[in-house]
């Protein structure tokens, strides 16, 4: 009795982690064609503004979702993403890939993706890939 509540206080929650992974990769839409492209590569860096920045979150605080566009504030080896109004010259997310540091699966899960961005944080479950697509 005591081996089987041990085992299942063990269980319960790699199962919950496994259903939010899940959960959040099921994110991708399936109903859309994709079209070939050129192989993703890093984000380049955004070109100079003269509009004002407002105080936002930094990159760690901040969840990109499908849909959602920006702008590296960076460069491309070390990239800081910021949310703008999707228009010319921005990257809109395409995919985000949680759980893992490949940037290379941007090429087979979106491939009209022309950029991606990768955050590596040093627990690995919260690792996630942004595939995007220059506007």
């Amino acid at each position: 009795m005591i081996v089987a509540l041990v085992v299942l206080l063990l269980l319960c929650p790699c199962l919950g982690l496994a259903g939010w992974a899940v959960w959040r990769a099921a994110d991708t839409d399936s109903t859309t064609e994709p079209t070939p492209s050129a192989s993703a590569r890093a984000l380049p860096p955004a070109l100079p503004s003269d509009a004002p920045r407002s105080a936002a979150p930094s990159p760690s605080e901040v969840e990109f979702a499908r849909g959602d566009c920006v702008v590296n504030d960076g460069s491309e080896d070390d990239a800081e993403l910021r949310k703008v109004p999707c228009g010319p010259n921005t990257y809109q997310v395409l995919l985000r890939i949680p759980a893992t540091t490949d940037g290379d699966r941007c090429d087979t899960l979106a491939p009209q993706a022309t950029a991606n961005y990768v955050h590596d944080n040093s627990v690995d479950l919260f690792d996630y890939v942004l595939c995007l697509k220059k506007r």
